[in-house]
């Protein structure tokens, strides 16, 4: 999968040592993301159901992923989010409710230290961010996170055609 080679790349690149992922899923990014991460990196994985909990759990079971490397904590992102430390964390990947987008922007700048990097699935909608009659809620949500990381001169930015679409965006100085 293209997406999760992108995420062990950024893993790697930041040198990560602490990760956090908004939206565990079934564990798939959460293992790329592990895999890129150093070997004593933590991965602080949050997601609202208990099924993707559940799921995720089996996955870094299943690929002998020691506990020690790998939090999942069950609870919807922005409740969970503030509880984190400020400037901890080297690299934060959105992949929840499209819609709180901005919202996780915000926190992942306070998370972040300088030189981390945030990440957004999704970002390019397979395409409809660039059909100007596409105007459903989310491709609108994703123009408004897409103008917010070009527009923040803390923040340098790529957007990364796989999958669904990347938005790539590290944070300087």
């Amino acid at each position: 999968m293209a997406t999760g080679g992108v995420l062990r790349l950024l893993a790697t690149a930041t040198g990560a040592k602490a990760v956090v992922e908004l939206g565990t899923g079934a564990g798939v990014s959460s293992l790329c993301l592990l895999r890129g991460m150093r070997s004593d990196g933590v991965l602080t994985s949050i997601d609202a159901e208990p099924e993707h909990q559940r799921l995720a759990k089996a996955s870094l079971q299943e690929a002998a992923v020691p506990s020690a490397r790998a939090r999942l904590i069950g609870g919807r992102a922005l409740d969970v989010l503030p509880r984190l430390s400020d400037r901890a964390y080297d690299l934060v990947f959105c992949d929840a409710n499209r819609s709180e987008n901005l919202d996780y922007l915000d926190a992942a700048m306070r998370l972040l230290r300088p030189g981390g990097t945030v990440v957004f699935a999704g970002a390019l909608a397979g395409g409809k961010i660039a059909e100007s009659s596409a105007r459903d809620g989310e491709v609108l949500a994703l123009r408004e996170l897409a103008k917010a990381v070009r527009d923040d001169p803390r923040l340098s930015s790529a957007a990364v055609p796989v999958g669904q679409g990347l938005l790539a965006a590290c944070l300087v100085g």
